[in-house]
């Protein structure tokens, strides 16, 4: 009988830390997709995990840049607000503490006039 000793994996161990948005903050913000959707505005989205950012990513089609950017960055929390949502050219259309009204302001590209 032959006996191998086993090659430890190089990140065993700590796993690395993440910033995730829980299910609160998935669920308004998937409301808020739906009803996008549902109008036709938004079509793709996409979801990154990363050690400092969590971000939520709308597409108007699959195959373009994203529209509008959903961040939490929980380090900003006690100065500037841990969400914010980002526009196509990288301008944060609004920054704070609570993530239903920061998401207001995409809510008001909802809003249309009737003819």
């Amino acid at each position: 009988m032959n006996w191998q000793t086993t090659t430890p994996f190089k990140g065993a161990g700590k796993p690395a830390e993440q910033v995730a948005f829980n299910r609160i903050e998935l669920g308004a913000i998937m409301g808020l997709y739906g009803q996008m959707v549902a109008a036709g505005e938004w079509r793709d989205y996409g979801m990154s995990f990363l050690s400092d950012v969590a971000i939520f990513s709308i597409f108007r089609r699959s195959a373009e840049h994203p529209i509008y950017r959903i961040e939490k960055r929980p380090k900003l929390r006690g100065k500037q607000g841990q969400y914010s949502v980002i526009g196509m050219d990288g301008r944060i259309l609004k920054r704070g503490s609570d993530l239903r009204t920061v998401l207001r302001v995409l809510e008001r590209k909802l809003i249309r006039a009737v003819e």
